[in-house]
């Protein structure tokens, strides 16, 4: 899509009825297992090394999940528009189920670092898939799908403020095995609700036609459609990209840059040469709404995790503060997120993506600076709420706003895709924050080190709010979403 057109389309007015609720809240109890599954794990870290008798690798039970989602969101995404969003989600629940069970019965650390990949895998497959479901609804009733889109941000925000509350209690009561048995109750209520609820796939949506997958060469050229090598490809820079970022932290990789370099510029010709890509990227590099827009959720996402990262270590190192105490403090944060969202999403409808985004991103920019000179062991605790409520507002506008205009910018086909990308910048985001605290704090997250966490954080919202006030694309004040959508759906059909 060009520029021009884009812009058209970002700023065509919103009409029509919204998706039920009942679908969207039985996707979004879906996307609730992301968010919990990647906040419960904090709270059960230390019972999981005193099991197993060993800190060694004991990261990775984090990042195996970080991991596993960055690297299969847009592969999920693809295969929703290609087989069917239905299954591709449904298909998740199981993959969420089976590692759930490998989890909790793990005989070794090395069993359940391959169950937290799993669950990374599976809780990849509920956003891209379920938005995909939205458009597909929206664009056969007319309407639009902000509201839907504000119900998937809320159940998975929602998840990520109680995620550590939830399995704080868990592993109190019941150990940490329990963070993995909670899965199974809600894989089955979602389930059954998406069963229910959920229309099924149109036919044909396998890419085989009427005719189905019956014979060997449909299976070949739907396998072919598919673009394998380039999902491999794809699999093999983002995986090398997060462990090289992962690197930075302790011993830098250095060898894995041209195997990086190497490997992108494989995916790139690969590409540009296959009749079916798997990410089409002339379209992308020519859609320059959408390029920006991954950029600024990279920056957006940097910071938001420098946030919840390194704030509980300077509440906890600095401050004296129990991790429990810590993590009441942050609750603000997710909570104002929440009605950030929905409040942002009521502007959306009425004044478009730029007025979000001039809020997000000006939000960044003050909570940064309180971190500066607001964040020293003399603060009082009053204002650490006060300031936890700040920085809970980029949250919620700057997703909304960037989803939003991602979801305007692409087709029916497309969106699935490109927003599972949004989910591999984000957690991209995540390993660079990690980067940041490491390089700011030398380690320890004393005041010092959270000045200069709080500088950096002030001077990703200043960039941002540049580049949001100079976009072209964000300019038009009218409703960006659902027409231009419909008109491309349309188009496609």
């Amino acid at each position: 899509m060009s520029t021009t057109t884009a812009t058209a389309a970002t700023a065509a007015p919103a009409t029509g009825r919204a998706v039920p609720r009942s679908i969207s809240f039985g996707l979004g109890s879906g996307a609730m297992l992301q968010g919990l599954n990647s906040s419960m794990i904090a709270v059960a870290i230390v019972g999981i090394a005193a099991h197993f008798g060993s800190t060694s690798g004991i990261a990775w039970v984090i990042s195996g999940l970080y991991i596993a989602t960055a690297v299969t969101s847009p592969v999920a995404g693809t295969l929703a528009a290609r087989i069917g969003p239905r299954k591709v989600y449904l298909a998740g629940l199981v993959l969420i189920a089976v590692g759930a069970v490998l989890g909790a019965m793990a005989p070794t650390l090395g069993w359940l670092i391959f169950a937290r990949i799993l669950l990374g895998i599976g809780t990849s497959s509920q956003y891209p898939a379920a938005i995909t479901i939205v458009r597909m609804i929206a664009d056969r009733r007319g309407g639009q799908t902000r509201s839907a889109l504000a119900v998937l941000n809320v159940c998975s925000q929602a998840m990520v403020a109680l995620g550590p509350t939830v399995g704080g209690v868990l592993v109190g009561l019941f150990g940490w095995q329990s963070i993995m048995w909670v899965n199974l109750p809600l894989v089955l209520m979602t389930a059954v609700w998406v069963l229910s609820v959920v229309p099924k796939d149109p036919v044909g949506a396998s890419g085989a036609g009427a005719g189905g997958l019956r014979s060997a060469r449909a299976r070949r050229d739907f396998l072919r459609s598919l673009d394998p090598v380039g999902m491999l490809a794809f699999l093999g820079v983002i995986t090398a990209t997060m462990f090289f970022l992962l690197s930075l932290t302790t011993d830098p990789l250095w060898p894995l840059v041209p195997v990086l370099v190497g490997l992108t510029a494989a995916f790139v010709r690969w590409e540009l040469r296959v009749p079916a890509p798997f990410i089409d990227v002339r379209t992308v590099a020519r859609n320059r709404a959408l390029c920006l827009t991954l950029g600024r959720t990279l920056l957006t996402y940097t910071a938001f995790y420098c946030v919840f990262f390194g704030l509980p270590q300077w509440l906890q190192g600095a401050r004296g503060f129990s991790s429990g105490t810590a993590g009441l403090l942050m609750l603000p944060i997710a909570g104002v997120g929440i009605g950030a969202t929905i409040l942002a999403t009521r502007l959306y409808g009425a004044r478009g993506a730029r007025p979000v985004l001039l809020v997000g991103t000006l939000g960044l920019t003050v909570g940064g600076l309180a971190l500066v000179f607001l964040g020293s062991t003399s603060t009082p605790v009053v204002v650490l709420v006060l300031v936890a409520c700040v920085l809970g507002i980029p949250n919620g506008f700057n997703n909304m706003g960037n989803q939003n205009v991602i979801n305007a910018v692409t087709g029916v086909r497309e969106v699935g895709t490109a927003l599972g990308m949004y989910r591999t910048v984000q957690y991209i985001g995540a390993n660079l924050a990690a980067v940041v605290i490491e390089l700011t704090t030398r380690g320890v997250v004393g005041d010092e080190g959270l000045h200069r966490l709080g500088t950096v954080i002030a001077v990703i919202g200043v960039v941002l709010l540049v580049g949001v006030i100079g976009s072209r694309t964000l300019r038009m004040p009218a409703p960006v979403l659902d027409a231009g959508a419909r008109v491309r759906a349309g188009s496609e059909a």
